[in-house]
């Protein structure tokens, strides 16, 4: 792998992932857990009592959203607001 091609990867993925962790943070999933009347919490099974199976989008999902802080929170923030 060359020095531009790491330069690109690097740049990429420091673009990208504030702007994921925004986007779960837009659906819903913050870093204080699943917000009331979003998206997300719409996604919790109610039949089941609201358990989440292990490794299932919604646990997959609540997990990055309480990992999203910084860029990624603000941008949620903002993407919350605007839509």
């Amino acid at each position: 792998m060359g020095l531009l091609t790491a330069v690109f990867i690097a740049t990429g993925t420091a673009i990208a992932a504030p702007v994921v962790l925004g986007v779960v943070g837009a659906l819903g999933f913050t870093s204080a857990g699943i917000a009331v009347s979003s998206y997300a919490a719409s996604m919790m099974p109610v039949a089941n009592g609201g358990a989440v199976a292990a490794g299932s989008a919604v646990a997959v999902l609540h997990a990055a959203g309480a990992a999203a802080t910084g860029a990624g929170a603000a941008v949620g923030w903002l993407a919350a607001i605007i839509i």
